[in-house]
């Protein structure tokens, strides 16, 4: 039995707990509301506001050091709806101050009173001018907070560097890290490097009078925290050869593309037509935008690392390397050319040109036969069981040289081209085709799909005599010893680096004997080129020439493809060979040449 006596005493210790708690809740409550002058000040005069501190986007130059993108200041007009003046507000001076039309003053003050408490953004891009005009006028509830807005000095670059903008309802949801108004990068390099190069916000809190003034820091910044900038980015881009690049290609639809062979560097990335990238920034940014969206020729699609098109005569060294690693090819092996391929009812074409050849010439001269021969030997070699397995074995080489796959580059939206597999052609022909049924494979059509950053890599791999380093675009990182690790490492393909020399002499052949290249030619280099012509069922064949320099220890490979540009020594050859000669000798001996590339337009048919 439990002693009434014991019970009752812990009931009031209980009690006393309790009323000692209770006593120092109330005594903290006196002293802030009759003794403690601070905290009754500030809940009679001012109010807290929390302004977010953006820190300037980081920077980004060229391989040399010349700046490709800067941040200028600019500010952000915010408003909080309970703060205005409501009697004497002034719209029509606002309105001229900032240059914000009232229309849109009224839309975004009939949002802002939904949260009447929540600061609101009225409009982006303030200049400094207008922020010191507005800062000395009195518009309680508006105020500004620094941004920074991007410039390109050199206006080139639009779809390599991107652009930025404000981030979207689908963003905030899918990044928690970012709230309404936060600027982010939407492509380019500004979206692939934008964790590093957008910085972190800080935030600073300030006590408001009642007449929307400034009073200062709150308990004098105890609870501020600073902004930290981006970090800068230098890029492998030469600006000089990028401005060229895309002078030359003006007027054409198309890509080209550069890289140092010997580090995998992207020395130029043009896709044309671009834009200026000037034209996405500031208030008309949307209206540039749409009248980007709007046009035919889809300058926002970066072609250089998303087209699909086929690699046509370029492709040719590949069959020949495949055909050497398989053993069904010998560099001296002669096949003959009657103006073409034939077997049965089939006929691929070929130009003229002596007959019969070997490899190195068929190389030089594009031989369209010889290719064909090499091929069907391939996937009719009698050490597999069946054709559909001898193609299963080409497809494996093929994509050693990275087609059909994506190259793993820094360009977030890099394409993957198109290489058929057996069982796409099992479902085309239900199980009933065989070597000649997908001939056109031979010289780099039918299915086939390309990117010029692809064809680039591939000069590279020629160049490299086997193997390839991932091409990317960013060479040094602020505050960072050295890039991602995989940009350093070797990839090699499934044919042995002995059977490239053959191959190359062709390409050589090509340019300073007797091929199809010779306009290629530089005095004092040894340049090695392959033109290819891809055909184009909807309109005049596709214009691509492939090509590296010099023979041995080369600076640079370069890929050139235009739309409807007709043959590959047509136009892809000699943009090609200006590049080359440009970064080669820092300067252009040529040019009549010059003028000629630039003057031609070939949007065609009426894109």
């Amino acid at each position: 039995m439990i002693d009434n006596s014991e019970g009752y005493g812990r009931m009031r210790t209980l009690q006393c707990v309790v009323l000692l708690i209770f006593a120092m809740i109330v005594g903290r409550l006196i002293y802030l509301q009759l003794i403690d002058e601070h905290y009754k000040t500030l809940a009679k005069t001012n109010a807290l506001r929390s302004v977010v501190q953006y820190p300037s986007r980081g920077e980004v130059y060229d391989r040399n050091g010349e700046y490709l993108v800067q941040s200028r200041v600019c500010y952000d007009l915010m408003v909080v709806y309970r703060e205005i003046d409501k009697q004497g507000f002034d719209t029509t001076r606002l309105c001229a101050i900032t240059g914000v039309t009232k229309s849109r003053l009224k839309r975004e003050l009939t949002n802002a009173r939904m949260r009447p408490r929540a600061p609101r953004l009225v409009a982006s891009y303030i200049s400094t001018e207008d922020k010191l005009r507005l800062d000395e006028c009195s518009f309680p509830g508006f105020y500004t907070v620094y941004r920074t807005m991007r410039e390109y000095p050199r206006k080139i670059g639009g779809n390599l560097l991107g652009y930025v903008g404000e981030v979207n309802a689908d963003m905030l949801k899918r990044y928690p890290d970012y709230r309404a108004g936060d600027y982010v990068g939407m492509s380019g390099v500004e979206r692939s490097y934008e964790s590093l190069l957008k910085g972190v916000k800080g935030v600073k809190i300030q006590e408001i009078d009642t007449h929307g003034a400034i009073k200062g820091a709150y308990m004098e910044g105890r609870f501020d925290s600073l902004p930290e900038s981006g970090r800068y980015l230098k890029t492998t881009i030469d600006a000089r050869l990028q401005l060229l690049g895309e002078e030359l290609m003006r007027g054409k639809i198309g890509a080209a593309v550069a890289i140092e062979p010997s580090t995998g560097e992207i020395l130029m990335m043009v896709s044309s037509p671009s834009y200026d990238p000037d034209e996405l920034l500031g208030r008309n940014r949307g209206n540039h935008y749409m009248e980007l969206l709007r046009n035919r020729r889809n300058p926002l699609f970066n072609r250089a690392v998303k087209a699909k098109y086929p690699p046509g005569s370029t492709f040719k060294v590949v069959q020949g390397l495949i055909g050497l690693q398989e053993g069904v090819l010998r560099p001296s092996d002669i096949h003959p050319c009657n103006m073409g391929y034939h077997v049965g009812r089939h006929k691929m074409a070929c130009h003229a040109h002596a007959s019969p050849l070997d490899l190195r010439y068929a190389v030089s001269t594009s031989c369209n036969a010889y290719f064909c021969y090499v091929f069907r030997d391939i996937l009719d070699n009698k050490k597999y069981d069946s054709v559909k397995e001898g193609f299963d074995v080409w497809r494996d080489y093929v994509e050693s040289f990275g087609f059909g796959r994506k190259l793993g580059s820094d360009f977030l939206d890099e394409g993957s081209g198109y290489v058929p597999t057996s069982e796409f052609y099992d479902r085309r022909y239900r199980g009933a085709w065989n070597s000649v049924t997908v001939l056109s494979l031979s010289i780099g059509q039918g299915e086939l799909g390309c990117t010029p950053l692809q064809l680039a890599n591939l000069a590279c791999i020629l160049a490299n005599r086997g193997y390839y380093y991932i091409p990317h675009i960013v060479k040094e990182i602020e505050g960072r010893d050295s890039i991602d690790r995989r940009f350093y490492e070797r990839h090699y393909t499934k044919v042995d680096p002995k059977h490239f020399e053959p191959i190359v002499e062709g390409m050589w052949r090509g340019v300073h004997v007797d091929g199809t290249s010779r306009r290629a030619r530089l005095e004092g280099w040894n340049v090695c080129g392959k033109t290819g012509t891809a055909q184009n069922p909807h309109g005049r064949d596709h214009s691509t020439f492939m090509s590296f320099a010099p023979k041995d220890n080369p600076k640079i490979a370069i890929s050139v493809y235009v739309e409807n540009g007709g043959f590959g020594a047509t136009i892809a050859l000699p943009i090609a060979s200006l590049l080359e000669e440009y970064y080669l000798t820092d300067t252009i001996r040529r040019p009549e040449m010059v003028d000629w590339v630039k003057n031609m337009n070939i949007y065609y048919p009426n894109k």
